[in-house]
């Protein structure tokens, strides 16, 4: 198995006080739970604002985002970046394929329309076993990644916007980041 490419580390201290949201599915209670604990690790980590709202399922997440993106800008408090929490388990029908499929491609044109960081850590496996090894903080966690993944993407669109403020091109500044 191919191991994940590593990147840069990303300072996220510039990041202190940025309004986070997390919006968990809680259809699998548990695997719920270390996913949350996992991704509220990493943010408070970085001394964001955190958030939860809870729904449902995993389908029930990107509406939740866009209601609360668009409630908290219209109060003048936007949320500047979003971590999106699930798990969704093959069955014995196809209804997998759509859960996970539309919640993926839901959450990815949310992001791209509305230049939202967003990490995506919801789950999507072919049992418990698996589910479990991806939740729990101590193994692969990834609940703490897909918060880590939201916090890289905010650092680099703040640090884009300060150098497009200052007149600076992004092409002549790229290892600024």
């Amino acid at each position: 198995m191919a191991g994940a490419r590593q990147s840069e580390t990303v300072d996220f201290s510039r990041l202190a006080g940025a309004r986070v949201l997390i919006v968990e599915a809680r259809y699998y209670d548990g695997i719920a739970d270390e996913l949350l604990a996992g991704a509220r690790k990493a943010l408070a980590a970085a001394k964001v604002s955190i958030e939860v709202l809870t729904v449902p399922g995993a389908l029930e997440i990107p509406p939740m985002i866009a209601i609360a993106c668009d409630a908290a800008a219209k109060a003048g408090d936007p949320i500047e970046a979003v971590v999106a929490l699930g798990c969704v388990i093959r069955g014995e029908t196809t209804h997998y394929e759509i859960v996970s499929g539309e919640s993926s491609r839901a959450l990815m044109d949310l992001s791209v329309a509305r230049g939202l960081p967003l990490g995506n850590g919801i789950l999507t496996v072919e049992n418990d076993a698996q589910a479990w090894a991806r939740a729990r903080v101590g193994e692969q966690n990834k609940g703490g990644g897909a918060a880590e993944a939201a916090l890289t993407v905010l650092a680099i669109k703040r640090s884009l916007s300060e150098m497009a403020g200052r007149g600076v091109s992004s092409a002549a500044s790229s290892e600024a980041v």
